[in-house]
């Protein structure tokens, strides 16, 4: 088997085992430097140190894995049948909870089918010169997918897809085979701006430039400390999580619903009573979170984010009576967003 029915070949089996599109990418990402080193020259990426430490080696793939020729790009849907979210952004008694999140996680998933694709690759060419990722090295995921043909990167920085919009996860093996690369998909936002103005943080403070510490995706998964007082309000009910860059997308309506049941909702998690979550204890936290992306957020991030969710609701006796529980919490940064969540509901009155 040559390279280009090896690519082929690579590109039917991993619709076999569950993905949407497969594209290959050579290594050479110096277009993306400048962007990357620009962002956390300004400090975009917050508290996230990893992403300077390990700079390098997401831009330049041979120091993450020496030898590396190529990278194949593989998307897979996570869009789950649940509760619409548009919908459930306006009803301030449940909780949101990003689409992505609902059911497992999707890290072992996805990484153990790319092992099985690379397992083949390794049968069918005698090479092991591999390594398989999802989000879970120094990868810049989106530029290789963009790259190997898998979308654009579009205002609010995530990848887009003309057939299946954004709705979907990425992973990567790097390969020492020389296999034939594929067309870079050009970028068709065009004129819309309708992630710029629907940011309910205004985090993506331009075309293609967003400041992490002001999305809700990062406050409420990444940041580990106190969430900025100025920006709670504006979180809404979002407990972990925000899709509204992606839910207001025009290209979003041609995605689909994942076939994959394992991102199917659990524990009635698409449309959640903030009241019931907030009365979980560590116990029932971790039970009904195992083998969940939502787990490594922690208990009490877990309470942060539902405390000012409850706080942005209307005046409500059963939601102060609910905070009022947990006003002696053994974590100080439980007892802040808690005593703040109160202070709102006494406003609210």
């Amino acid at each position: 088997m040559n390279v280009m029915q090896l690519a082929t070949q690579i590109k039917t089996w991993g619709g076999n085992l569950g993905f949407q599109q497969v594209g290959i990418a050579d290594t050479d990402l110096a277009r993306y430097e400048e962007p990357f080193l620009t962002w956390l020259a300004k400090g975009f990426h917050g508290e996230m140190h990893y992403m300077q430490r390990q700079g390098d080696k997401r831009l330049h793939p041979q120091q993450l894995l020496p030898d590396t020729l190529r990278i194949i790009s593989a998307r897979m849907d996570y869009l789950p049948p649940a509760e619409a979210a548009k919908q459930l952004l306006a009803q301030p008694k449940l909780g949101y909870i990003s689409r992505y999140a609902l059911g497992r996680d999707y890290h072992k998933l996805i990484r153990k089918r790319l092992a099985k694709l690379a397992t083949k690759i390794t049968v069918a060419t005698n090479k092991t010169g591999y390594r398989a990722f999802c989000d879970s090295a120094p990868v810049l995921e989106k530029s290789i997918a963009e790259k190997a043909g898998l979308g654009w990167i579009g205002k609010h920085t995530n990848l887009i897809n003309r057939q299946a919009g954004s709705w979907f996860f990425l992973g990567e093996i790097y390969t020492d085979i020389p296999l034939p690369i594929d067309t870079t998909e050009k970028s068709h936002c065009g004129t819309c701006t309708a992630c710029l103005q629907v940011c309910p943080t205004q985090a993506i403070i331009g075309p293609y430039q967003l400041d992490a510490r002001r999305c809700i995706s990062y406050l409420t998964i990444e940041l580990r400390s106190a969430i900025p007082v100025e920006l709670r309000p504006l979180l809404g009910n979002r407990i972990y999580g925000c899709d509204d860059c992606q839910l207001f997308c025009p290209w979003n309506r041609f995605a689909n619903f994942t076939q994959e049941k394992d991102f199917h909702p659990r524990h009635r998690l698409d449309a959640p009573l903030l009241i019931e979550l907030f009365t979980w204890s560590e116990v029932d936290f971790l039970k009904k979170t195992e083998g969940s992306a939502i787990r490594r957020i922690g208990y009490e991030c877990w309470l942060r984010n539902i405390a000012v969710a409850l706080g942005n609701a209307p005046y409500d006796e059963t939601v102060i009576a609910a905070l009022q529980q947990r006003i002696n919490h053994p974590s100080s940064l439980v007892r802040e967003h808690v005593n703040w969540a109160l202070m709102r509901q006494c406003e609210a009155r």
